[in-house]
């Protein structure tokens, strides 16, 4: 087996014909999804998963990401990277993935692109999907703004209807990414600023699909614990095999919007998403460090502890670009329990071999921080 799965996943994206189709809708599904043995003494931190960065994102339109590499190529460069659909990935076993988030309550406010003016097919941007109220999920305004599904709600939607199809799934986790940067850029749309009201509507977006069933959410979490960092250190998370199904989110935002989603919540109560806060917090459980060669001896700490960290195999094309696999080394050694990668499958862009996946070409396993084999 040691070939199987990246072999036919080059070949799918060289050759793209119907029998790789089949293997992504029905083979690999069964044999990464359905496989992961049932173990009740784990716990949901006692394995180690690999999910993508960005999972929404289709790939820049060549005749814009022209424009792009003439006019800042390092910038261009590190844009130049697409994912499989969000249930392709699922079917493969990916069980994190990350949307980010453009609030747009009114709609609308998306709907012309700047970069929308060069590029080769107009039609290949759904404008009147952005008509729409409600968030919106893509990269970057104006110029990186094409996605599998644009509304958030349609995403969402997506999810949950392959989990029905999947039940007894291994837990998706979900990191949440809000952008209001600003561009300083002419013509460049300005976000909206997320308000305290806009983060409850993010949690109420999120019910509206999914309810407080489907969720590992920091009160299920912290049970009947003072706060939930104390539950984590003494309890612990809970046993794989009673959340499967189930659905974490983690909120990857700055100490600002922390603090406005926690605000009249003291550690997350009825709060749908996990935040991203140091150790040491009432509400600290889950940890976003992108950077495993730097934080290496950190993330094994907390890891031991038994919070929950996300970090980061590769970023910005780089890796990918140079065949480096020394972050990913760092990553599956620091016991992350979550490895985001844009490189499940190889790039079509440039040409490289870059692509991730544990012993056996495997989506998770039994992290080797928390369990000794």
């Amino acid at each position: 087996m040691k070939t199987t799965f990246r072999t036919y996943f080059n070949n799918f994206n060289r050759a793209g014909g119907l029998f790789y189709s089949v293997m992504i809708l029905f083979f690999i599904p069964c044999l990464y999804a359905c496989n992961f043995p049932h173990n009740h003494d784990l716990k949901l931190n006692d394995i180690q998963i690999i999910g993508s960065h960005n999972s929404y994102k289709k790939a820049i339109d060549r005749a814009l990401m022209k424009v792009l590499f003439a006019e800042d190529s390092n910038l261009a460069a590190t844009l130049d990277y697409e994912h499989l659909t969000i249930p392709e990935q699922l079917n493969m076993g990916m069980r994190n993935l990350e949307l980010d988030l453009f609030h747009d309550p009114d709609g609308g406010r998306y709907s012309t692109p700047l970069g929308l003016k060069v590029i080769t097919n107009p039609s290949h941007y759904d404008s009147i999907k952005m008509m729409e109220p409600g968030f919106k999920v893509f990269h970057v305004q104006d110029i990186d703004f094409r996605s599998h599904n644009y509304l958030f709600s349609e995403a969402l939607e997506v999810i949950r209807n392959w989990s029905d199809r999947n039940p007894g799934h291994i837990p998706v986790i979900i990191t949440i990414n809000l952008k209001d940067e600003i561009i300083d850029h002419e013509g460049f749309v300005k976000p909206l600023i997320y308000s305290g009201n806009a983060l409850d509507s993010v949690d109420q977006a999120i019910l509206s699909v999914l309810n407080w069933d489907r969720l590992i959410h920091p009160d299920l979490v912290k049970g009947s614990f003072k706060t939930l960092e104390e539950s984590i250190l003494v309890k612990g998370w809970p046993f794989l095999d009673d959340v499967r199904g189930k659905f974490l989110f983690v909120l990857d935002a700055s100490s600002t919007k922390n603090n406005l989603y926690k605000e009249g919540h003291p550690s997350l109560s009825k709060r749908v998403m996990f935040i991203n806060v140091e150790e040491g917090n009432p509400e600290a459980a889950f940890m976003i460090l992108n950077n495993p060669i730097v934080s290496h001896k950190k993330i094994q700490g907390l890891v031991r502890k038994g919070y929950m960290v996300r970090t980061r195999s590769d970023a910005n094309t780089i890796e990918a670009r140079m065949n480096d696999y020394s972050r990913w080394e760092f990553a599956k050694k620091s016991g992350a329990q979550v490895i985001s990668t844009d490189y499940y499958v190889p790039s079509t862009f440039f040409d490289s071999d870059y692509a991730v996946g544990f012993s056996g070409d495997t989506i998770f396993r039994i992290n080797p921080v928390r369990i000794i084999q």
